[in-house]
């Protein structure tokens, strides 16, 4: 094997593991079972959601798959911003549905 593709698979593997355990930690840090189920859920998506993009990299033919691009530009902030404001609307909804600790 060249060295190239040695690199571009541990690359690819490191990538993968890096992904897997940010996953692991975004699900591992909630505070509640509604903000786990949607993180859960969300984290399906963006894994399906990657792995698409990049099937399309891969698949498509040289002038089309620079167009992929455009979508994921658009498309991954806006992602983003709205897993975080859903994240935090459904962690501060369920901190005041908490009954206050007993003696404070």
């Amino acid at each position: 094997m060249n060295p190239g593709l040695i690199g571009g698979l541990a690359g690819c593997a490191i990538g993968v593991i890096g992904g897997l355990v940010g996953t692991y930690a975004s699900i591992r840090n909630t505070s509640g079972p509604r903000e786990k189920a949607f993180t859960i859920k969300a984290s399906i998506i963006v894994w399906i959601a990657g792995a698409i993009f990049l099937a399309l990299l891969l698949l498509l033919p040289s002038p089309w798959r620079f167009l992929v691009w455009i979508p994921y530009g658009i498309f991954l902030p806006l992602g983003i911003v709205t897993w975080n404001r859903t994240q935090r609307r459904i962690r501060e909804e369920e901190s005041e549905t908490k009954a206050p600790e007993p003696g404070s």
